[in-house]
Parts: C-alpha cells; sequence; structure tokens
C-alpha cells in the first residue's frame, strides 16, 4: 500500500501516456481508421448541426489537433511525474487529459460514432476505444484527485480577500 501511495500516480501516468501517444500515429497519419471516425461520422454528424468541417483536416476539432492536445497532455503528465518539485505540471496535463477524453466520451455516447465504432468494413471494435477513454477519465482525474494540494492552492490564491 505504501508503494501506491508513493507511486501510484506513476501508474495512472503511464496509462495515460499511452493510450495517447499509441493514437498518435493514427490520428498524424491519417490512417483509414480516423479518417473513418473524423470525416466519415462525426463531421457530417456537426454539418447536420450547421457546422461542417469541424472535424475535418483543418478544422478546430480535426485529429490533428486532438492529436496534439493529447501529445501535451502526456509530456505534461511525464515531466511532472518525473520531477517532484514540478508537480504543476502533472497537474495541468491532467486537466487538458481530463478534457480532451471528456469531449471523445461525449462523441462516443452523443453521436453517430457509438460506443462500440463500427467501421466501413462492417467490424466493429468492440467498445475498445471507449473503453480505453474511459480508463483515461479515471485516470486523469484519479491524479487531480491525488495532486488536489496543488490546484488548490491555486484556487486559494484566486480567491477574493475578504475584510479581516
Amino acid at each position: 500500500m505504501a508503494f501506491l501511495r508513493k507511486h501510484g500516480h506513476w501508474l495512472l501516468t503511464l496509462y495515460v501516456a499511452f493510450v495517447f501517444i499509441q493514437s498518435l500515429f493514427f490520428k498524424f497519419s491519417g490512417s483509414p481508421e480516423t479518417v473513418y471516425i473524423f470525416q466519415g461520422k462525426l463531421d457530417p454528424w456537426a454539418a447536420t448541426l450547421g457546422l461542417p468541417g469541424v472535424f475535418a483536416p483543418g478544422g478546430i476539432f480535426s485529429a490533428k489537433v486532438v492529436g496534439s492536445f493529447e501529445l501535451i497532455a502526456s509530456l505534461l503528465l511525464l515531466a511532472g511525474a518525473a520531477w517532484a518539485q514540478r508537480r504543476e505540471l502533472q497537474v495541468l496535463g491532467a486537466a487538458l487529459g481530463l478534457g480532451v477524453i471528456s469531449g471523445a466520451i461525449f462523441f462516443h455516447l452523443f453521436t453517430p460514432l457509438g460506443v462500440a465504432v463500427v467501421n466501413t468494413d462492417g467490424s466493429s471494435d468492440g467498445g475498445e476505444l471507449f473503453a480505453l477513454a474511459c480508463g483515461v477519465w479515471v485516470a486523469c482525474a484519479a491524479l487531480l484527485a491525488i495532486r488536489r494540494d496543488v490546484w488548490l492552492a491555486w484556487l486559494a490564491r484566486l480567491a477574493p480577500r475578504t475584510g479581516r
């Protein structure tokens, strides 16, 4: 138990970084799976809401933009875990990761993408992407709980000072 208390943040950090970093090849290379998800499912859905192109290449939520934020979150998490005196980096990485992955979970649940992604060839991922996203969400939330002293101190500095 003492090991987990002292080093558990590493396990959470490595999980999030692994999931995010292993997906970068797909997002940055324009793999058929990524094109199908972003341009075949999400962009047509967004177009029905009057937001065409937001998931297309060059769009505000394109695969490369999402991948870039995942990379930044991973680097912040790893840097904050490696340097004990820079835990705020881990907090920033966990917060960014939580934001990115909350978007992914939203799109799995509330768009035609679905929990189990069905590819153009009819095959399904069986919910693997969604399960990984949920795991990342839990890991980022746990990291924020572990490092609550850091962000609670930030909030305390932001709170207005009232009369004495």
